[in-house]
């Protein structure tokens, strides 16, 4: 249950970086879920675990983690697009 749990947070964390940014998350739901997971990793790694903490993940900097990762995600589609 708490993996099911885990995935649904990874989910709305990526959903509320790409609303913050004004930027789609390519790959619809799962890229919204990769994008918080990997966030809330990254996220970790620069700020650490301060803030509340929903199933194994401080909110906070997950978010700041999606954000970052969501927009260096459209830094590069945008640049990929160009040089079609």
């Amino acid at each position: 249950m708490s993996f099911i749990l885990y995935l649904i947070i990874g989910g709305i964390i990526g959903w509320l970086a790409g609303l913050i940014l004004g930027r789609d998350v390519p790959g619809g739901i799962i890229g919204n879920i990769i994008a918080g997971i990997i966030g809330a990793w990254l996220g970790g790694l620069i700020f650490g675990d301060f803030g509340p903490d929903i199933a194994g993940m401080a909110i906070i900097p997950a978010l700041i983690g999606a954000i970052i990762l969501v927009f260096i995600l459209s830094l590069i589609m945008k640049s990929m697009r160009k040089n079609r």
